[in-house]
């Protein structure tokens, strides 16, 4: 199989679909491996690394679009991208497609096959795929919130872990799942005062026990994430309904209750987000204020740090990567149902079914691509 891998041309995007290391697998395996010029640079890996991993060069996207049979992404493709696929070319990447109908009509009407890292699953019911980026972007967002809450930074003044004679800070996190665990571990690890919501007694239990004394575990309903959001430093929005768009958990209203400086970063935000208020931002201007709050809502917060999230990404996409070169994809596919549940659009049509409900399109099973 023709795989290609281009630049990422999305706002501060520094991460790439292959390493030379994978490329270096693919190769071995037999496969054509196209990269555009200057693919690596933000993770430090050169031309010269591709080439001598097996790599083919070329100097613009287009070309690998036009000559690929699968696309291997990390952002979900922006309008220029989408509008070079064609029908039946493999597409394998993140595309959070709930929240973003244009994206999902550019990809209908490519005729593209579209496999999203974020939908794929595990024996456990997991999302390997976006767990490593989850675990990232937990970390990444008490980095982000502590920043944030600098008075520099139109933040309350407020340092996470206090220091002796001042107290911490208050951090609430929203969801107890890999983004919510990671940014629990980092705050209690600086020192704040963190409060962990979850619905599931499960979860609670798990994190009640990993954390001890160090984090306080509290059901979410309304009640106690209103009073965990007024009393909040930072709130981190945590929430995940696999492929579909994110509830609005903190609402207009209770953003009035909280402190003048208080910060909200919106992990959820590839989602749709779940503060009433988010909209997306970038790299480039992270943050905005709605009545006295810092909103710290980047669509692509890995991106960042994309030397280590490119790495760990790797490590997760490249197996299925190459038994859909090795394979083709409806027969990898049939023999691997968790990655069958990545399918999101094939053939013009909508094969998952939360994306359908939430944009109002018609469903059609995944499984019916196989047959």
């Amino acid at each position: 199989m023709i795989v290609g891998t281009v630049k990422e041309i999305k706002n501060h995007e520094y991460r790439v679909g292959l390493t030379p290391e994978s490329v270096h697998e693919l190769a071995a395996h037999g496969h054509d491996v196209l990269v555009e010029t200057g693919a690596g640079e933000g993770i430090g890996a050169s031309d010269a690394d591709y080439e001598r991993a097996g790599a083919t060069l070329l100097p613009t996207a287009a070309e690998i679009f036009a000559r690929a049979e699968m696309i291997v992404k990390v952002k979900e493709p922006q309008k220029a991208e989408r509008a070079m696929l064609r029908p039946g070319q493999i597409l394998y990447t993140y595309l959070h497609l709930a929240p973003d109908p244009e994206q999902t009509r550019d990809l209908i009407a490519s005729g593209a096959t579209c496999i999203a890292y974020e939908t794929v699953t595990d024996s456990s019911g997991g999302l390997p795929l976006l767990k490593p980026m989850s675990q990232v972007a937990g970390r990444m967002s008490i980095q982000a919130g502590a920043t944030a809450l600098e008075k520099a930074h139109g933040g309350r003044g407020v340092l996470l872990g206090g220091v002796p004679g001042v107290l911490p800070a208050k951090v609430t996190v929203i969801g107890g799942g890999v983004v919510g665990f990671n940014a629990a571990q980092m705050a209690a690890g600086l020192g704040a005062d963190v409060t962990i919501l979850d619905r599931s007694p499960e979860v609670l239990e798990k994190l009640g026990t990993y954390f001890e004394a160090r984090a306080k575990t509290r059901f979410s309903n309304r009640a106690n994430l209103a009073e965990c959001v007024a009393q909040a430093d930072l709130v981190i929005g945590a929430v995940l309904i696999p492929g579909a768009a994110a509830p609005k958990l903190v609402s207009a209203a209770m953003l009035k209750t909280m402190k003048k400086g208080a910060v909200l970063v919106d992990v959820a935000i590839d989602q749709g987000g779940c503060f009433e208020t988010s909209r997306a931002t970038t790299h480039a201007a992270p943050t905005y204020v709605v009545d006295g709050v810092v909103h710290y809502c980047v669509a692509n917060m890995p991106g960042a740090v994309a030397r280590t999230s490119t790495y760990a990404l790797n490590n997760v996409t490249l197996p299925h990567a190459l038994r859909i070169a090795d394979l083709g994809w409806k027969e990898a596919l049939r023999r691997d149902p968790h990655l069958l549940a990545g399918l999101n659009i094939w053939d013009g049509k909508v094969t998952y079914e939360a994306v359908a409900r939430d944009l109002g399109l018609e469903f059609v099973p995944a499984a019916s691509a196989l047959t």
